[in-house]
């Protein structure tokens, strides 16, 4: 599956809450990277740490929808910038969840083998009811 099609397979099943499937699409040794971490992990590293680190997402966020997706390809077939929003509440709170994203993903034998995602984490926070 080329890079494209597997973001779009990973948006449908985080719109399912099957997050089993959505790690998955990812290689047993990927890296996955939040470079604006404060609270959580800054690198996974492997499909296991990525699977203990989803695990409760659909008990803290229920997303409804990604209202905005661009999909830039680049010099690499293997390699997708993508720019998408995403739009649900905060299951704690019941607060409007709305986050823009830029994430760089890395595709090798048909898998996730890396992924850089760029969010805020001070609106994280403040969707969890942290008040950053």
């Amino acid at each position: 599956m080329e890079a494209a099609e597997l973001f779009q397979r990973a948006l449908d099943l985080l719109l399912a809450k099957d997050m089993a499937g959505f790690v998955d699409l990812f290689t047993p040794d990927c890296t996955v990277e939040f470079p604006f971490a404060e609270s959580t992990p800054a690198r996974l590293t492997g499909r296991e740490e990525l699977r203990a680190y989803l695990a409760d997402y659909p008990d803290r966020m229920d997303i409804t929808g990604f209202p905005s997706v661009v999909v830039h390809r680049t010099t690499d077939p293997a390699t997708i910038v993508v720019e998408f929003s995403a739009h649900g509440r905060t299951v704690a709170t019941g607060e409007a969840y709305e986050m823009r994203y830029v994430s760089v993903f890395v595709v090798r034998d048909g898998a996730f083998a890396e992924l850089r995602d760029y969010w805020s984490p001070v609106r994280a926070a403040r969707a969890m009811g942290a008040g950053a």
